[in-house]
């Protein structure tokens, strides 16, 4: 994609995405911004029976309606600026207020490492040559949801999988990452959303639909399952949230009339970077990609007072972004793959516990970084079985009692797409995962020349240093 077409698709939601069946006190209104640098992703799993019900494929079915709706947070609107760019006004006391209110949130992500580290192993293998994008916090958040719904041993692998003690503790985590990872103050959009799409003929447990409300902020729907009318909005919900940067593969997603519940969890993120890439400074030079060499505009900008980390097999600097949060390239050395890092203790130390890793200076760092686009599908149930999540994909052994005792539920299906842009103004997440090892190569004393001529790895962390987006770039499209 080139550049003006990122300016233009992925600056701001567009309107025709306002899906008709989401409650107004969810819907998220994200406004249209010159700069664009937009992080989508989205997870859906469907779960499905052994039966198919009789009359769903009506096309004249009735409309989905609301049985339980989520209520957001209000986030204070960050003050206009003066012609420094400094926030003026008495509305900038109400922001910071406001911003340290939500501060009270951060560091609920501990303890999550060893999730993060798994599953980013797990589903960022086997891409060869191709680009591919997962948003751990996004998966986190759905299998947190799914474990809500289920109970016996189906909950327990679950819980097993993201490291919760049990369902009270991971309730009471999973909305306080919620709440630490959550934004629409105009400076910074991270916006996380949640839905149930369920089928009519279903009864199901209202007191585990309010549960899922209020600690997962997850709107609960109802409809005709096999009806165009209910996958048309099911696909409307889904595109409004992720700005419609996902929509030809959100476009292929089914309500089939044999899916008895559909689960969504989606992410929409915004930002600028912490000091922008001077577009006068961007020029075209060669990237060395997994399938040959090609020519691709990337922007340059020193740090004089940068980061360097450096382990066996790779190397990294990072980015601020404005108001919070960073972007981490992580380079694996001349010969090593992007994919090697993720079997690489040292590295993947590095991407998930950067604040105990010691291979680090203060340098000047001459940073080259490609602008690019990239986006993957995946589907992330082998990956999901591998990391010992079992039952919830047996109808024999699946438990989904919490959720509704009329018919024997399990999930057929698990979706997951998510899409990367950058520019010259706006800011993504980039990270690397990295293990220490002994006799690590030091840095050049003073100066490093960091150029991402060659596939490398992103990381992409929220306000409290929680994985939003991990990916490798192998090609710029």
């Amino acid at each position: 994609m080139k550049k003006n077409d990122i300016s233009e698709s992925l600056g701001g939601v567009d309107e025709k995405y306002v899906a008709e069946s989401s409650p107004t006190k969810t819907k998220a209104n994200h406004k249209v911004i010159a700069w664009s640098s937009i992080v989508a992703a989205v997870l859906v799993i469907a779960v499905g029976v052994g039966a198919i019900f009789g009359g769903m494929n009506d096309p004249l079915a009735v409309k989905a309606h609301a049985v339980c709706e989520a209520e957001y947070p209000k986030s204070v609107p960050y003050p206009k600026t003066n012609i420094f760019g400094e926030p003026s006004g008495n509305g900038y006391k109400a922001w910071n207020e406001d911003r340290r209110e939500r501060a009270k949130f951060y560091g609920a992500g501990e303890g999550l490492e060893a999730f993060f580290e798994r599953s980013t192993a797990e589903f960022l293998s086997g891409a060869g040559d191709k680009n591919v994008v997962y948003s751990p916090l996004n998966v986190y958040m759905a299998l947190a949801m799914l474990a809500e719904m289920t109970d016996g041993e189906s909950r327990a692998q679950i819980l097993s999988l993201i490291g919760a003690k049990d369902i009270d503790s991971l309730r009471e985590q999973a909305h306080a990452v919620w709440n630490a990872n959550y934004s629409d103050d105009g400076a910074v959009t991270s916006i996380l959303a949640s839905s149930l799409w369920m089928n009519e003929n279903v009864n199901f447990n209202e007191k585990t639909l309010k549960t899922l409300a209020e600690n997962y902020y997850a709107s609960s729907f109802k409809g005709t399952m096999g009806s165009a009318d209910y996958t048309k909005m099911f696909q409307s919900w889904l595109n409004n949230q992720t700005g419609g940067l996902l929509k030809d593969q959100i476009n292929g997603l089914e309500l089939d009339p044999e899916t008895v519940l559909a689960l969504a969890t989606t992410i929409y993120y915004r930002a600028k970077w912490d000091g922008e890439f001077s577009k006068s400074a961007t020029n075209t030079d060669v990237f060395h990609a997994a399938t040959g060499d090609v020519k691709c505009d990337f922007m340059h900008q020193t740090q004089t007072f940068g980061t360097y980390w450096w382990g066996d097999n790779f190397s990294a600097a990072a980015k601020n972004i404005e108001g919070g949060g960073s972007m981490t390239f992580i380079l694996p050395d001349k010969g090593v793959t992007p994919e090697q890092l993720l079997s690489d203790t040292q590295a993947m130390s590095f991407m998930f516990s950067r604040s105990e890793y010691e291979n680090s200076k203060p340098i000047r760092v001459n940073m080259s970084v490609p602008r690019f686009d990239v986006n993957s599908n995946t589907d992330l149930i082998n990956g999901l079985k591998n990391l010992g999540v079992n039952d919830v994909f047996s109808m024999s052994k699946s438990d989904f009692s919490p959720l509704t005792s009329d018919t024997k539920m399990y999930v057929n299906k698990v979706d997951h797409g998510a899409r990367v842009a950058i520019d010259e103004e706006g800011v993504v997440a980039t990270a690397y995962t990295a293990m220490m090892m002994a006799g690590s190569p030091m840095p050049p004393e003073n100066e490093i020349d960091f150029v991402l001529d060659r596939p490398f790895v992103f990381v992409i962390t929220g306000f409290d240093g929680l994985p939003l987006f991990i990916g490798i770039v192998n090609n710029i499209n």
